[in-house]
């Protein structure tokens, strides 16, 4: 496939109805929407940092120095789970060069936090802390020293002696829960969300259950036993569509434990000047990370100053931060001196976050044309030992979108385990729904001999397509959904009925096989700001608060400013990665929400802008505002006439003042945003403004996923031949960016296919697998020469621009397809669990039948 193919942004024919397809209502729209003519949107540009990061000029958090700087270095827990009784550090200070200690008591307490719209947060009691008195997993911190130099404070960290008094622990969410199990914490071993009110939001708290004997029958045949459950929804009904449909199936099926794996460690470097504190450190947001620090350290925020110019990857475990930020910050306050701390990769991989392995069940009925008639779902989520995740309940919304059940149930517990904390990763639930549910879809294909993809494609959303239980007595709904084009486009380019015909296809020892697979994830938010100024030499200053993580859109969703005012983006100027240089209230770059989010939020400052333009030329030229319009660095009369440049304009906007100049301000923008657009009064044309526009639905980003496998029956090795992604997220902004994400995740998804996972000593509590290459992501010699992509540049309806997030969408379809195509090769009779690696494939081919522990979280 050449690059134009690669990049495909054609719009794809709109799918009709075929034979089996599900009726459309209403909600779904009746022709494919257009895409725009842009001049900048859609173009592949160079963004202003890629200098830096290609000569080396980008500085990340260990790249700073200060004078009189120490560094840290920590204490970790040997144990999974202990009380400490005591902390003798007295060796240790009595050490040349030994600055400060820091234990548990030196942090300020938990602070509760507060929503855009007054709604108190209350602190969770329970939750993380940067250093323990009782750590709940091996590799938790417990002291920290601050010293002149690291070597030094590794001294000091081998000579304070901790005395640990051992506790009950738990590494899979199964045990804790048999009878008589143990609890992996004092209080319990399972989460309990307490039912939210429309003004509090209830602190989650630990419960005790412990199923019986006889709900663990089930087990015994390799079948995830199914007790009393913290959570549950249904709708329709569900033993009705069980009892029509033509085939059921019921299927256990475990997804790994993953790292994160971000290539920048969470380092930090803090000190304090004049009363402040400043940080540097790695974000997925610049904006949201201050009153998060501010939080952790008990300060306010105008007393942060937060930086933070370039981050090495984040995927949800870097989304305001990292709590482990406050012990350089506490230090450095203690000390009187910047501390830096540089956390190891061992170190990561302990407080560097993890997605949760699901331990999950499906049954699904099916019509004998391959409809969904029914799904019930039961999920445990391995937590870890802190703050709860929403990977369960994600899970269940995902499955009831993307295969659009008539009835479904969904259950599940979230279960604390002594293993490290655990935080959102790319399309959290997401992805582990998809993979539960797709290898079973796959097989109920084979047995109704129906095609992969039309099984997929009988079942896919479309328009807007309803999701997730009953909430006032409706569902959910989304914004909007082209899956079944991108379906189709895929099976076009991938020449699916060419290969289907071959597959599987045996040479020898090695045998091909094909798979597909759907994939979603949320795809926007909506409500934050957008903040420029046009300048009196007619350039525009943009002010970015996104989090630059490494997927550019803290520049992409930007040159909407551009394209609405018409100013070459060559006269736009990007100021990013500091809260001291006045950025506006932003999206976390968390939940594919950015590129929708905050281009809603660029176009709603653009439109200000051309607002007052418009009104500034007519008080300055004559007639009304709406006679003129902007354009090519102008505004003018429509239809020829007198106009004026936007240099002057800004220039007259500041003899105007008020609204014009930045003196005035909406009152419905962010306090934060306020704060920052009141620095450039009288600067020039200040364009300012909220995203209001209205959205009918929750915007989703979908992807269709094709993969081609090769595996050595003799070995027990695969390689993945071929692979191919198409998107359907909205308006595609920056070609080269979204194919890298397009791919960069679904090679995230990929890498949960054929290796990431954990390994654990059971018996003893402890990992096996804690360094990089122990959970090794996927590098380039695992995938294929040319991986493909493509998009339907279809816009989304519900915004203004049509662009939707990216980010987490394609990484279920990463796994799911290479899960798919290598039961297509060998059999449905092969894994039960993820990754799928050679000794397993090997072992199975051996018995005939899958091998191993089928329910174990952790291998």
């Amino acid at each position: 496939m050449d690059d134009k193919t690669a990049n495909h942004n054609t719009p794809a024919p709109s799918a009709d109805t075929k034979t089996g397809d599900k009726k459309t209502d209403q909600k779904v729209a009746d022709k494919t929407p257009t895409p725009k003519k842009y001049k900048l949107i859609g173009k592949d540009y160079t963004t202003p940092d890629l200098l830096a990061k290609v000569t080396g000029k980008a500085k990340y958090a260990e790249d700073y120095r200060a004078d009189g700087m120490l560094f840290c270095k920590l204490a970790l827990s040997p144990m999974p789970h202990a009380r400490v009784r005591s902390i003798d550090a007295s060796e240790a200070l009595a050490m040349p060069g030994v600055k400060a200690i820091l234990t548990m008591d030196d942090l300020p307490a938990p602070a509760d936090s507060r929503t855009d719209n007054g709604t108190v947060i209350p602190a969770n009691k329970l939750g993380e802390r940067a250093l323990a008195m009782e750590p709940l997993y091996q590799g938790e911190p417990i002291v920290a020293v601050a010293a002149v130099d690291e070597y030094t404070a590794a001294e000091a960290i081998e000579k304070i002696r901790i005395d640990l008094e051992p506790l009950p622990f738990v590494v899979d969410p199964l045990d804790t829960l048999r009878p008589g199990g143990p609890n992996p914490r004092t209080q319990g071993n399972v989460w309990v969300r307490p039912p939210a009110t429309p003004t509090t939001v209830p602190v989650p708290e630990v419960h005790e259950i412990k199923w019986t004997a006889e709900e663990f029958a089930d087990a015994k045949e390799g079948r995830l036993p199914m007790g009393k459950a913290t959570e549950e929804w249904s709708f329709g009904d569900v033993n009705a569509g069980f009892k029509n449909a033509a085939l059921v199936l019921d299927e256990t099926f475990v997804t790994p434990n993953a790292n994160h794996h971000c290539l920048e460690t969470r380092s930090t470097m803090a000190y304090w000047q004049n009363g402040k504190v400043y940080v540097h450190t790695g974000t997925q947001s610049t904006a949201q990370t201050v009153p998060a620090i501010a939080r952790w350290l008990n300060i306010t925020p105008d007393k942060v100053v937060f930086i933070s110019e370039y981050t090495g990857g984040g995927f949800g475990s870097k989304i305001t931060g990292a709590l482990s930020l406050v012990i350089p910050a506490l230090l450095s306050k203690k000390a009187n001196a910047p501390v830096m701390m540089r956390i190891t990769r061992e170190e990561e991989n302990y407080i560097g976050r993890a997605r949760p392995a699901f331990q999950g069940r499906m049954k699904v009925g099916f019509t004998k044309e391959g409809q969904i008639t029914a799904v019930d779902m039961f999920v445990i989520c391995d937590n870890g030992p802190y703050d709860p995740v929403g990977d369960a309940p994600s899970s269940g919304r995902i499955v009831s979108l993307l295969y659009q059940p008539p009835a479904m149930r969904w259950r599940g517990l979230t279960v604390l385990t002594n293993t490290p904390p655990r935080s959102a990763q790319s399309s959290p639930g997401g992805m582990q729904g998809i993979v539960l549910m797709e290898p079973l879809l796959a097989k109920a294909a084979r047995k109704l001999g129906i095609d992969q993809v039309q099984i997929r494609r009988i079942n896919a959303p479309e328009g807007k397509a309803d999701f997730g239980p009953y909430i006032a007595g409706k569902r959910l709904h989304v914004t909007s959904a082209f899956m079944k084009d991108a379906l189709d486009r895929g099976s076009e380019i991938f020449k699916w009925e060419e290969r289907k015909a071959h597959s599987p296809q045996r040479n020898g020892t090695k045998v091909r096989g094909i798979g597909v697979s759907m994939s979603t994830y949320v795809g926007g938010t909506i409500g934050y700001d957008g903040l420029f100024v046009i300048k009196p030499d007619g350039r525009l200053d943009i002010q970015s608060g996104i989090g630059n993580l490494g997927t550019e859109s803290v520049h992409d969703v930007h040159r909407v400013v551009a394209e609405i005012v018409g100013v070459p983006w060559e006269k736009c100027d990007i100021t990013w990665g500091s809260s001291a240089k006045n950025l506006p209230w932003s999206c976390v770059s968390g939940g594919s929400q950015t590129t929708h989010a905050m281009t809603r939020a660029a176009s709603a400052a653009a439109e200000d802008a051309v607002k007052k333009l418009q009104e500034i030329a007519a008080k300055t030229l004559g007639g009304k505002p709406e006679d003129y319009e902007v354009a090519n660095e102008r505004v003018f009369r429509k239809g020829g006439g007198p106009g004026m440049s936007l240099a002057q304009a800004a220039q007259k906007a500041i003899q105007l003042g008020g609204i014009y100049d930045g003196h005035e301000l909406p009152k419905d923008i962010n306090g934060v945003t306020a704060a920052s657009a009141s620095v450039f009064a009288g600067q020039g044309l200040v364009a300012v403004a909220k995203d209001n526009y209205p959205r009918d639905g929750v915007t989703h980003s979908f992807v269709a996923s094709f993969a081609q496998v090769e595996v050595d029956t003799e070995t027990g090795k695969y390689h993945i031949i071929d692979f191919l992604a198409v998107a359907d997220v909205g308006t595609i902004l920056h070609p080269r960016a979204l194919g890298g994400q397009v791919l960069g995740r679904s090679t995230l998804g990929i890498g949960h296919a054929i290796g990431q996972k954990w390994v654990y000593d059971s018996h003893y509590g402890l990992p096996v697998a804690k360094r990089f290459h122990h959970t090794k992501p996927p590098t380039i010699l695992d995938l294929p020469v040319d991986m493909k992509w493509a998009a339907l540049d279809l816009p989304d309806p519900e915004t203004p621009i049509g662009a939707r997030g990216v980010g987490e969408p394609p990484v279920g379809g990463g796994c799911a397809a290479i899960l798919n195509a290598i039961s297509d090769a060998l059999g449905d009779d092969i894994f039960r669990r993820a990754p799928v690696t050679p000794d397993n494939i090997l072992a199975s081919l051996t018995e005939g039948k899958a091998v191993g522990d089928h329910l174990k979280s952790n291998v």
